[in-house]
C-alpha cells in the first residue's frame, strides 16, 4: 500500500506539516559546491584539455581530441531520417506548435514624440548567442531540445550551441532529431559542470555564449548559479511539482495517474492532490494503489509519493485557492467543471492546465506553451521561458533642444540635491541662456 501523507488544512499544526512537506533548497551541498568550483574553473583555465579529462572520467568516453566533442549536422539529419514516421511526426508536430504559440510573444520595439520634439521609446533585439543544456544519463529528453531551442530562434538568436552529455558515447537518435528540427546551429557531446564552464567561459573548440537555458542536475544547477553574471542563465531549477485540485467529480484513475506523471521524474518529485471531498480522496489513493504496479518506473513514483507527495483536504474552493497560491506550483491542474472562472483568484501558478480533459502531460511535449517552468514557489516571481528571455531591451532618448532645455533644468536640480555636480553641469550645458 502506499504511504502518502493525508493532510487537513483546517487541522491544528497544517501550516508546519505543509512548509516542512514543501521545503527545498536545489543548491545545498558543500561537497558539491566544492566539486563544481574546481571543474568550473579547470575549464576556464585548461580550457579543451579539461572537457577531454572530464568527459573521459564522468561520461567514460575517451576521445583523442576536442575535435570529437562536436557532433556534425550530418549526423544530425541522418539521425532524422533513421527515427520512427511516428516518432519524426510527433516532433514535427510539437515544434510547429511550439513555435506558432511562441510567435506570439514577440515583443516588437516601440517610440513616441512628446509636444517639444523629444523622442522616447525602446528597442527590442536578440541575444547573440545562447547555449542550450540537453539531460542525458537515465533518460533523453528531445522535448527539451524543442522547448528551449525554439522560443530562442523565434527571437532571433544568431548562434544557439547545444551541449548534451553522452555516458559511454551513447547518443539518442531522437535527440539529435529535434536539434535538426530545431536548426540548432552546433551540437557537443559535453555534460556536466564542465558543459556549464564551457560554455561560459569557452574553449578552443566549445564558443562562449551570452546565456545558458535548459535543465540539468545538482551539479548543473550548481555550475550555473556559479558562472551567473559571466553569463545569464534562465533559472535555477528544482524537482519537477504539480497540484492537483479536484472538486471530486473527474475519474479518479485519470487523477492518479497524473500525479504519478510527475512524481516519476525523480525521487524528489512533488505530486499533491487538493480536493474538497475527502471520498474522492479515498477513491485517488484506491486508484494509485491499482495502477502503481503497472507503471515501470514504480519505484521511482512510489518514493516521490511517500517522500514529498500529499492528499490535502480542503473545506471549500476559497480554501483550495488558499493552498494554489500558497504552495505556487509548476504545474497546477484545475480539474473542475469551471476552471475559468477561478483564473482571476490565482496569483502563483507555472502553467494552469484546465478542465478535466487537461493532463498535465499534454503541456510537457505538444500543446505550445513552454514546458519550463519556475519550481520550488519560484512562480511567485518567475515565469515560464518564452521568446522574452531570449531578448533585452534598450531605452531610447533623444532630445530636442527644446527638450534639452526643460530637462536639462530638471536634472540640474536633481544633481545638485545628489551632490553630483558634473551631472548638473553635463544637463545645463545644453541649456539656452
Amino acid at each position: 500500500m502506499l504511504n502518502i501523507r493525508r493532510l487537513s488544512a483546517s487541522a491544528e499544526g497544517f501550516r508546519e506539516e505543509l512548509d516542512t512537506l514543501l521545503a527545498w533548497e536545489t543548491v545545498s551541498n558543500e561537497s558539491i559546491n566544492d566539486v563544481v568550483k574546481e571543474v568550473v574553473n579547470s575549464v576556464r583555465l585548461n580550457g579543451d584539455t579539461a572537457l577531454l579529462e572530464y568527459t573521459a572520467k564522468f561520461d567514460r568516453l575517451s576521445l583523442n581530441s576536442a575535435a570529437e566533442l562536436e557532433i556534425s549536422k550530418e549526423r544530425l539529419f541522418a539521425a532524422l531520417e533513421r527515427i520512427p514516421a511516428d516518432q519524426r511526426q510527433a516532433l514535427e508536430t510539437s515544434a510547429k506548435r511550439v513555435r506558432d504559440y511562441h510567435e506570439r510573444q514577440v515583443q516588437a520595439s516601440w517610440s513616441y514624440e512628446e509636444a517639444d520634439g523629444t523622442m522616447l521609446g525602446q528597442q527590442v533585439t536578440p541575444l547573440d548567442s545562447v547555449g542550450l543544456y540537453v539531460p542525458g544519463g537515465k533518460a533523453a529528453y528531445p522535448s527539451s531540445v524543442i522547448m528551449n531551442a525554439i522560443p530562442a530562434k523565434v527571437a532571433g538568436v544568431e548562434t544557439l550551441i547545444m551541449v548534451v552529455p553522452t555516458p559511454d558515447g551513447e547518443v539518442s537518435d531522437m535527440v539529435l532529431a529535434a536539434a535538426a528540427i530545431c536548426d540548432v546551429d552546433a551540437v557537443f557531446t559535453l555534460g556536466g559542470a564542465q558543459a556549464v564552464a564551457a560554455l561560459a567561459y569557452g574553449t578552443e573548440t566549445v564558443p562562449a555564449v551570452d546565456k545558458i537555458v535548459g535543465p540539468g542536475n545538482i551539479y548543473v544547477a550548481t555550475a550555473k548559479r556559479m558562472v551567473f553574471g559571466t553569463v545569464g542563465i534562465d533559472m535555477i531549477a528544482g524537482p519537477s511539482e504539480i497540484l492537483v485540485y479536484c472538486d471530486g467529480k473527474t475519474n479518479p484513475d485519470w487523477i492518479a495517474v497524473d500525479l504519478f506523471s510527475q512524481a516519476e521524474h525523480d525521487e524528489d518529485a512533488q505530486s499533491i492532490l487538493v480536493t474538497p471531498d475527502a471520498e474522492f480522496a479515498d477513491k485517488v489513493l484506491e486508484s494509485m494503489n491499482r495502477l502503481l504496479p503497472t507503471m515501470p518506473r514504480q519505484t521511482i513514483i512510489r518514493k516521490a509519493l511517500e517522500d514529498r507527495g500529499a492528499i490535502i483536504v480542503v473545506n471549500d474552493e476559497e480554501q483550495a485557492l488558499e493552498m494554489i497560491n500558497l504552495i505556487a506550483p509548476e504545474h497546477l491542474e484545475l480539474s473542475i467543471e469551471n476552471p475559468k472562472a477561478l483564473l482571476p483568484k490565482i496569483r502563483h501558478a507555472g502553467a494552469i492546465f484546465m478542465g478535466r480533459f487537461t493532463a498535465e502531460a499534454i503541456g510537457d511535449y505538444c500543446a505550445g506553451p513552454n514546458h519550463v517552468l519556475p519550481t520550488s514557489r519560484t512562480a511567485r516571481f518567475s515565469s515560464p521561458l518564452g521568446v522574452y528571455d531570449f531578448q533585452k531591451r534598450s531605452s531610447l532618448i533623444m532630445c530636442s533642444a527644446e527638450g534639452a532645455n526643460t530637462l536639462g533644468r530638471i536634472a540640474g536640480v536633481l544633481a545638485d540635491g545628489e551632490g553630483l555636480q558634473a551631472h548638473a553641469a553635463s544637463a545645463r550645458y545644453r541649456i539656452k541662456d
